[in-house]
């Protein structure tokens, strides 16, 4: 059985789940904007929330969207934490090259998922411990030595 959460809510259009199961809930925009190639703007949702102390929402990107639109959000995921009340606002850019997108009020523009989230307590050390990665860092386990994956 999913675990659910209780967060309270000040929205005209609450966020929903599509289907059973899915882990965001789509957030839609509360004003109209038209994207241009390249473009990027900050969509407001209308949707405020209080999360409990523990839990983070993060705002990530509609597969469709960016798939048969190029739109994507710029920081994904934006992070809201539990102690923000204002509005979940979402940065769009347009990636599309050449065709405008035109957003309007009601659509589904990105999805909200919610997580419980540890506070880590880092603790200073003067050496971590091995891994199989070690320090190896960006692209380190995607290519072979002749740069194919």
């Amino acid at each position: 059985m999913t675990e659910t959460v209780d967060v309270p809510i000040i929205a005209s259009d609450i966020p929903t789940y599509a289907h059973p199961g899915d882990a965001g809930a789509d957030l839609v925009a509360a004003e109209a904007v038209r994207l241009e190639p390249g473009q990027r703007a900050l969509i407001g949702t209308g949707v405020r929330i209080a999360l409990p102390e523990g839990y983070a929402a993060f705002v990530v990107p509609r597969s469709g969207l960016a798939a048969k639109h190029g739109i994507t959000v710029v920081n994904a995921p934006g992070t809201v934490d539990a102690g923000y009340r204002g509005e979940i606002k979402v940065t769009l850019l347009n990636t599309d090259a050449a065709s405008a997108y035109d957003i309007a009020v009601g659509d589904r523009v990105a999805q909200l998922i919610v997580m419980p989230v540890p506070r880590a307590r880092f603790i200073p050390v003067e050496t971590l411990p091995e891994s199989v990665r070690g320090d190896g860092g960006f692209g380190s386990t995607g290519y072979d030595k002749n740069g194919i994956s």
